[in-house]
């Protein structure tokens, strides 16, 4: 006697679907074979509880349980719910009139019977549609999610009892569709943060702008309380809108990581992530023996803020520089390898020394001789060299503060963005990897950021000056090459240069004197 479904294993952001197969032989006991972990293994004793209080006796013969691809380990207790269900066939007794193989079916159950939500269901609901499987049996809280994906019957149960009358034929439930396109569209746009609520600070909103449009990493120095928090929070609100493709993938990795929460859907605003200080590396990264995405891909498509940079370890730093590179992170175990994507844009803020008040206005800094030097060198030259843009913030003024002038909202300062990036979508149209401005590479800024004799001359009395370092330059002309993007022009003139120099200034060798 044999009885077989399908469930599934998540790896990275992908699905595996997992050939559940039951069957009882001569003999005495259970088995569970085709590397289960230890969640899996437990199973057993939950599946003997929620059989036993909902009333179905098993035939006590040898039952072996197979996960297959038997070389690919199983972890979790999502497989709870297709075991249970073939044991309910094979060995109460127990008829299905729905063919039980045609659904992908998971979820973890309780002791009474009631099931609990799982983490990663929409790679699975994808996986299963392209699988040619007609429906998908899980937890009721999970079933909005899957539900983005069409084609597929969601069928969404909150006990044991619910799915085995289901497959019986004695209980109808309607397989759950939702218009994903029409949430999308009236929600991608739809944030909270608005740059209309911040009095004052036009210089920094200017170079919020010009880092959304050419999607430019930047910091941010300044005292305590000027506002860096505030107006990083409000980055996300003038990004370009996500399109489909873009939010499906989002969201795709915080299903995954089991953030999505009960009742999601498709996440339609782009991400802000704001991680603490001692957060450790795996935790940004991604990592453990079973590999989860970090701080870095749940901020895919969207913002991560490095709130106090030089408080956080060394190591953390460090580690983030090669996505920031490649806007991927690889996750290397001994029986697996997995890839997360993680293009973001990195805004990170900072004191200018270790009391804050390093080149305040009205405030008298208190830092010994060379502690501003020391806490500015906690942030290493190679992270700072993937930073386009140096912003220093000042207090706003009391005027500032109680004006009522109205200020330019998000939604004006985003039309503005949208341009820019629609110029540099035609001007990469030939090369997939690059979308924007900051990822160009050496090679390509000197043939798309051509400057005159005069802006050679502006650029190089510039960095003699001010003693601007030598990574200094490619980042100009980046940022130079955004700023004439905004403004619509074909070339890039020399006051668009002029503003881009401005905006390096931990790299003047004279800052921190």
């Amino acid at each position: 006697m044999l009885a077989t479904t399908f469930g599934a294993a998540v790896y990275g952001v992908s699905a595996t679907l997992i050939t559940v197969e039951i069957s009882i032989i001569k003999g005495a006991g259970t088995n569970v074979v085709g590397l289960p972990d230890n969640a899996v293994k437990e199973s057993l004793q939950r599946i003997d509880a929620a059989l036993k209080n909902e009333g179905y006796n098993q035939d006590r013969k040898k039952t072996v349980i197979n996960l297959a691809p038997a070389d690919i380990r199983k972890e979790g207790s999502s497989y709870d719910l297709p075991i249970a269900l073939c044991l309910i066939n094979i060995s109460c007794g127990v008829t299905y009139a729905k063919e039980i193989s045609e659904y992908v079916i998971l979820g973890e159950l309780a002791l009474d019977g009631t099931l609990r939500p799982i983490k990663g269901v929409l790679p699975i609901a994808i996986e299963a549609r392209a699988q040619g499987k007609k429906g998908f049996i899980l937890p009721k809280e999970n079933a909005e999610e899957a539900s983005i994906v069409n084609k597929l019957d969601v069928i969404g149960v909150e006990t044991l009892d619910e799915a085995v009358r289901y497959l019986k034929g004695e209980l109808e439930i309607t397989p759950l569709v939702t218009d994903t396109r029409e949430i999308f569209q009236h929600t991608v746009n739809d944030y909270e943060a608005d740059f209309s609520h911040v009095q004052g600070q036009e210089n920094i909103k200017r170079a919020m702008e010009i880092a959304a449009a050419g999607g430019h990493n930047a910091i941010m120095i300044g005292p305590p309380g000027a506002g860096k928090t505030m107006l990083a929070k409000r980055l996300p609100s003038i990004l370009p809108p996500l399109t489909l493709a873009e939010a499906l993938e989002t969201t795709k990795i915080h299903s995954v990581a089991g953030k999505l929460g009960g009742k999601a859907t498709l996440i339609s605003k782009r991400p802000f992530r704001n991680p603490h200080h001692t957060i450790s590396d795996a935790a940004l990264v991604g990592g453990g023996s079973f590999p989860q995405p970090g701080e870095i891909s749940l901020a895919h498509n969207g913002v991560l803020f490095l709130d106090e940079l030089p408080e956080f370890k060394r190591t953390v730093l460090e580690v983030m520089r090669q996505p920031l590179e490649e806007r991927k992170v690889s996750i290397s175990r001994t029986r697996l390898s997995v890839e997360f994507p993680s293009s973001f844009m990195l805004i990170a803020s900072m004191n200018p020394c270790p009391c804050g008040y390093y080149n305040h206005p009205d405030k008298d800094c208190t830092c010994p001789p060379g502690a501003v030097e020391k806490y500015l060198n906690r942030v290493s030259g190679p992270l700072l060299d993937r930073i386009d843009l140096h912003v220093e913030v000042t207090p706003v003024s009391f005027d500032q503060i109680s004006s009522t002038r109205k200020n330019e909202t998000s939604a004006e300062i985003r039309e503005r963005v949208v341009k820019a990036r629609d110029v540099q979508i035609e001007r990469f149209k030939e090369y997939p990897d690059i979308h924007s401005n900051a990822m160009m590479p050496a090679e390509m800024v000197k043939e798309i950021c051509q400057i005159d004799d005069a802006g050679k001359a502006l650029l190089k009395k510039a960095m003699e000056r001010l003693g601007l370092s030598a990574r200094a330059y490619d980042r100009i002309l980046k940022v130079s090459r955004t700023i004439a993007d905004l403004a619509g022009s074909e070339n890039i003139r020399n006051e668009q240069l002029a503003e881009a120099i401005q905006y390096r200034s931990l790299d003047r060798e004279n800052w921190a004197g």
